[in-house]
C-alpha cells in the first residue's frame, strides 16, 4: 500500500505533471458476499474465476477497445452524499516501439 505522497511522487517523477480530473486510487473496499468485491482481481478471485458479460463473452481481464466506467458515492448515516459521479476510460492498444 502507497501513500498519496508516494502516489502523486511516482506519477510526477518522470515529468507527467498531476492536471485537473486525474485520480489516485488507494484500493478498494470490499465486502464478504461476491456481489461486494471492488476490483476486477477481487471479482474474478485473483484470475482464477471468469467473469460473464452481457452478450455471453467471458473475461479475466480487461482487453484492448474495453471501456470501463467508475463510480463512487457513499452515504452517510444521517442520508447525505458525497460522490465523484462517472470516470470513463477506453483501454488502448500499448504503443508499439
Amino acid at each position: 500500500m502507497f501513500s498519496f505522497n508516494q502516489m502523486l511522487t511516482h506519477h510526477s517523477i518522470t515529468g507527467c505533471p498531476m492536471r485537473i480530473g486525474d485520480m489516485l486510487g488507494s484500493g478498494t473496499i470490499s465486502g464478504k458476499e461476491a456481489s461486494e468485491r471492488g476490483s476486477l482481481l477481487e471479482q474474478n478471485r485473483n484470475s482464477k474465476t471468469v467473469i460473464k458479460l452481457e452478450g455471453g463473452e467471458q473475461r479475466v481481464f480487461l482487453e484492448d477497445g474495453d471501456e470501463v466506467t467508475i463510480t463512487g458515492v457513499c452515504i452517510g448515516e444521517d442520508g447525505s452524499r458525497v460522490g465523484f459521479g462517472e470516470c470513463t476510460g477506453k483501454i488502448i492498444p500499448a504503443v508499439k516501439i
